[in-house]
């Protein structure tokens, strides 16, 4: 990438990972704090952790659709005041029912389909993949570094504190976008890169893409209904004090993080994701049950942490790479915003079943939950064909058989250097 490539990378990356850290810091910590709010029950708070996943899941097409007619920053600002608004409305309630609606205005401002597009405006066609590459692990440091977080900082700022400092990031990253990101080139609005009812139908047509969308459902839905049950068994059956989680957490994911790295070297370097992707399955299912069974001291809770997490950031870092290896050429934009719906509504129904599940059966249900919905998950994988490897030239014909006026057109322009906004 050249430097104004970078500089514009660095600046959305930040940006996505402020939203991402306000939206991630309560997840440790507030199985232990909801329940103190007035009108708090099991199945209220697993809908507050989860909530924001239902308003992203709606309004990320939407937003991603405006921002091709209104433009991309001014819809980026907008989203971020939504989500300034419901970080003040959940810091200043003492209520559950109001944490839930700040939640939900959290969720509501849906920029991330708006944060990839503006990416794909600012940088050129071949430096694409490494860009959104980037984002990628910068979201993942932001959630590691929120599961540190969080715990630090609720033991003097408490809950409210946390949803404050959250509404502060969302405003620095308002100046971040002022004044470090570039506008983008004029846009072409005619409609050839709305996602059009062929591109959505083929998509949700081709079995092999579902497979992978029911994957990150699965996988968010398992991971937030761990947070409702994990920060308690930790504090109330183990006995670690909740000042004390930070390092914990910290342990843990630095180890998984570098633990998952020759996972996917193999996966990608030696051409067997399939067997990579079953594999993470498994030890996901293996490692619920590893909690839910025989998690009675630190130890066995920081393996059986351990052995998910190493899971999951593999699955995480996966998953989009090879959403886009089996996307048609012509609808990758279709394609990857289903699956960030997808994504989305697992993490709400994992909030709002598993708090269900933690009020009707306690520990029993909320990982009776996961590993049900884990073991379909390995089903599902296990009848996928290995994901197709395509070298340049096949893509491109594959590219020319798909479009036909204006996406030929576009994908002449982007070898000529023009930056057209993407589909969203």
């Amino acid at each position: 990438m050249n430097d104004s490539e970078r500089r514009a990378v660095a600046a959305l990356a930040s940006v996505y990972s402020m939203r991402m850290l306000g939206l991630f810091m309560v997840l440790p910590v507030f199985a232990l704090l909801g329940p103190e709010l007035v009108g708090a029950t099991p199945a209220l708070v697993g809908m507050a952790i989860g909530v924001y996943g239902l308003s992203q899941a709606c309004l990320q097409v939407p937003f991603g659709a405006m921002s091709d007619r209104l433009g991309r920053k001014r819809l980026i600002y907008l989203g971020l005041v939504i989500f300034a608004i419901g970080s003040l409305v959940a810091g200043s309630s003492d209520h559950i029912v109001g944490v839930i609606l700040g939640r939900a205005l959290q969720g509501a401002g849906a920029i991330a389909s708006v944060l990839m597009a503006l990416v794909s405006d600012l940088t050129r066609a071949e430096q694409r993949t490494k860009a959104m590459a980037s984002i990628g692990v910068t979201i993942g440091l932001s959630f590691s570094l929120s599961l540190i977080l969080g715990p630090l900082l609720s033991e003097f700022a408490g809950l409210s504190g946390l949803f404050y400092l959250t509404a502060v990031l969302a405003l620095v990253a308002m100046v971040i976008v002022w004044k470090l990101v570039p506008d983008p080139p004029a846009m072409v609005t005619e409609g050839e890169h709305l996602p059009t009812r062929e591109m959505l139908g083929q998509v949700l047509r081709d079995p092999r893409l579902l497979r992978l969308d029911f994957g990150i459902f699965a996988l968010h839905l398992a991971l937030t209904a761990l947070f409702i049950q994990v920060p308690v068994m930790l504090s109330d059956r183990l006995g670690l004090a909740v000042d004390d989680m930070w390092w914990f957490y910290l342990t843990v994911m630095v180890t998984s993080f570098f633990a998952m790295v020759p996972f996917i070297i193999l996966g990608e370097k030696k051409r067997r994701m399939k067997a990579v992707l079953c594999g993470a399955v498994a030890l996901l299912v293996l490692a619920s049950m590893a909690l839910w069974q025989w998690a009675v001291t630190l130890t066995a809770a920081w393996f059986g942490l351990f052995f998910f997490f190493m899971a999951f950031n593999l699955l995480e870092a996966s998953l989009p790479s090879l959403i886009s290896k089996e996307s048609p050429a012509g609808a990758k934009g279709t394609a990857m915003g289903v699956y960030s719906t997808s994504q989305f509504f697992g993490a709400f129904l994992g909030g709002a079943a598993g708090g269900a599940m933690a009020g009707w059966a306690g520990v029993d249900g909320v990982f009776g939950l996961m590993v049900l919905v884990l073991l379909a998950w390995l089903v599902v994988a296990g009848t996928m064909s290995p994901p197709r490897y395509r070298d340049r030239d096949e893509f491109v014909v594959e590219l020319q058989e798909y479009d036909t006026g204006d996406g030929a057109s576009e994908m002449n322009n982007d070898r000529a250097g023009v930056n057209h906004g993407t589909r969203c």
